[in-house]
Formats: structure tokens, C-alpha cells, sequence
């Protein structure tokens, strides 16, 4: 409901935009306090009129007639008899009001810009991309052409399972340089010897993923829209592939950026720069300590205690209030229970919802009588 085309062909907003009397600024501002979700649209709105205003000064009746045409046909998707009838407009398009030209020019306006805004993001994306990036820095490459992961050991000793379709680069060996990076396209698993005065980073088209030394996922394909970055164990931090960010991670024991830990999972849209961090759909268990395991077989056993003991099977932080909570118990065997399935049974017994915000587990809870 009311979006840009529909103010640029509005007599009456057209009006505002280019005389601005008192009686439509007390009607168009009354309209903005009233729908304040508008504000931005109308910004925009007005910008494009204001844009327009000069171009329409430059080109005269004729020619302005002539493009109105052609762009009411391409929009009606008419098709054109021949090009004399392009050339010389039908009388209706002559006669054609002030807001055709309006309409006519915002589409042009809109579609031109949206054209700039997928070139310059293709132009982004194909500035970090492993194709463009690798050649120039003489490494060492390993390319996965069978149907099955291959495992490659690192000059560090760390190592790589390296998925179908996948390829990495790497430098002979890691002595030279502060860090130790990595180029990856496609699907790889990183088991990374710890080492923190030497940070391994592993560069994935847009984005650069740091490690002191853990075990993680990035799947960072050049034609997928997105790239993924899972932590099984350790912490990881993420940073876009921007000069400042670079020189961050380039520093010792810092981790800093987006930072991710086990069974949390960073997803990153390029077309946005959007990046969006949540845990995975079944997180598994960083302590296997059978006996831990065992002992979730709980009779009147204070939520609390529950909750501190999933948070550190799987590693995930599960927030909640304490002060509200302090009179919850759990009664019931969840040692053959998924985390989900665990949380579900929780949070029922004492009353309770959960959300997924931010990678983590946050309790909702009005407390226990």
C-alpha cells in the first residue's frame, strides 16, 4: 500500500514536492504523523521527483513524448507495429498529462537504479573471488574432483576434509607470514592445530573466518548466494572481507567480528552483506562424558542445575533469570533425548517458552510457585 510509483504520479504530492504551500505541508506532514512507516518512501519519493524535475527541463515536448511511448509500450508490453509508429506517437500519447512523464521516468529512474546496484554488487563479489584472489599468490592448490571428502594435512599439521567439488590454497609453508591463511572455494571440515601467536584464517570469497585453533565447517561455493560457517568445537570469529577488518584479524590472540561457538552457525547473504547467526538445526554433544550424559535423570531437580548441565554437554549459552527461576524443578529421564527434544520437555514441566536469538537460548519464563 502506497509505494513510490503510487506518490510520483500523485498530482497533489507532485504538487508539495515542487511548490511547497503551507496548506499542503500541513496536509502531507499531518499524513507522515499519522503513518510514520511512510517516512522513508516519501524521502525517496521526493527525491526522485526533485531528480526529475531537472531532466524534464532539458528535453523538449517531441522527444519527451517519444520516450513516454516507448516506455508505456514496454511496460504494457504492447508490441510495436513498426518503427515510424515509435518514431511519430499516436495523438492519446501526445496528449498524455504531466504524471505519465512522471510515471514513465520513475520506472526508468527505479529499473537504472536497480541495474547499478547489481553491477556494483557483482563487482563486489567478484572482487574476493578464489578465482580472482588465487593466482597471483603462487600456493600450493588441492582440488576435489571424486564423489567422496579427501583429507589434506596442512604444513602446520592441522587438516582439511575437503568436500566433492571443492578446491583450497595454501602457502608451502606458514613461517613467512603472521598468519596462516587459507583459500577455500566450496565445502570444507578444518581440525586446526592450536598455535594463537600465529592465527590460521581461512578466506572464502567474501568473508575471512579466524581461528587460534578449533574444528569448523565453511561452505563458500563462488555461485551460491550465500556462505556458512559451523562451529563443532573452540570459537571462531567471521569478518567481511573489508581492509579494516583484515588488518584486525591479523593480530595475535584477537578474535573480535562475529564471534561463533559449538553448534552456533553464521550465515552470510552477499547480496546484502547481511550476516545472521543461529544455532543448528541438530547440535550435537561437545562433552561426551558418559557419565554426564547419565546424569540426566532428574527427580525434583532445580532448573537451574538442569540448565547449567545441557548449556555445557552442548556448549550452547542458555540464558535465563535466575531470581525467577529459583523455585523450578524437573522431574524426568532425558538421557536419550535430542537438545531440542530436552529443551521442549524443560521448559514444559516448569511452564516455560524458549526463543533462538543470536545463537543462543533465552528462557521465557513467569517463574514457579
Amino acid at each position: 500500500m502506497f509505494d513510490i510509483s503510487d506518490f510520483v504520479i500523485d498530482e497533489d504530492f507532485i504538487r508539495w514536492v515542487h511548490r511547497g504551500t503551507k496548506a499542503d505541508d500541513d496536509f502531507w506532514n499531518h499524513w507522515l504523523n499519522q503513518n510514520p512507516g511512510k517516512h522513508i518512501v516519501v524521502a525517496e519519493a521526493r527525491r526522485i521527483l526533485q531528480s526529475l524535475a531537472t531532466q524534464e527541463k532539458s528535453i523538449n515536448i517531441n522527444e519527451k513524448q517519444i520516450e513516454i511511448g516507448r516506455l508505456l509500450l514496454a511496460i504494457k508490453k504492447q508490441p510495436s507495429n513498426t518503427e515510424s509508429n515509435i518514431s511519430q506517437p499516436q495523438p492519446r500519447i501526445v496528449s498524455a498529462s504531466r504524471k505519465w512523464w512522471y510515471a514513465a521516468a520513475s520506472v526508468l529512474v527505479i529499473a537504472t537504479s536497480i541495474a547499478i546496484y547489481r553491477l556494483k554488487t557483482n563487482q563486489r563479489l567478484q572482487q574476493f573471488a578464489y578465482s580472482v584472489v588465487t593466482p597471483s599468490k603462487h600456493l600450493i592448490e588441492n582440488v576435489n574432483t571424486s564423489e567422496k571428502s579427501i583429507t589434506i594435512k596442512l604444513p602446520d599439521e592441522s587438516t582439511v576434509e575437503l568436500s566433492p567439488e571443492s578446491r583450497i590454497a595454501y602457502p608451502n609453508n606458514f613461517d613467512s607470514s603472521e598468519t596462516r591463511d587459507i583459500y577455500l572455494s566450496g565445502k570444507a571440515f578444518f581440525k586446526v592445530t592450536k598455535n594463537p601467536a600465529r592465527p590460521f584464517r581461512v578466506f572464502a570469497n567474501e568473508i575471512v573466518t579466524k581461528v587460534l585453533g578449533t574444528s569448523f565447517f565453511v561452505r563458500s561455493f563462488e555461485n551460491d548466494t550465500v556462505i556458512e560457517v559451523t562451529v563443532r568445537t573452540g570459537k571462531v570469529s567471521v569478518y567481511s572481507q573489508s581492509a579494516d577488518n583484515i588488518k584486525q584479524t591479523k593480530t595475535p590472540n584477537h578474535l573480535g567480528g562475529i564471534i561463533l561457538t559449538p553448534n552456533q552457525e553464521l550465515v552470510y547473504k552477499k547480496a546484502n552483506q547481511e550476516f545472521r547467526k543461529t544455532l543448528l538445526e541438530k547440535p550435537e554433544a561437545i562433552n561426551t562424558d558418559v557419565a554426564i550424559q547419565k546424569n540426566m535423570l532428574y527427580d525434583d531437580t532445580p532448573v537451574v542445575q538442569v540448565f547449567n548441565q545441557l548449556s555445557k554437554i552442548y556448549g550452547i549459552n542458555i540464558v535465563y533469570d535466575d531470581e525467577l527461576l529459583k523455585k523450578c524443578t524437573v522431574t524426568g529421564d532425558l538421557r536419550n533425548e535430542v537438545f531440542y527434544k530436552k529443551l521442549d520437555l524443560i521448559c514444559k514441566a516448569i511452564g516455560a517458552n524458549y526463543e533462538i536469538i543470536d545463537g543462543q537460548v533465552i528462557i521465557q519464563s513467569n517463574g514457579c510457585e
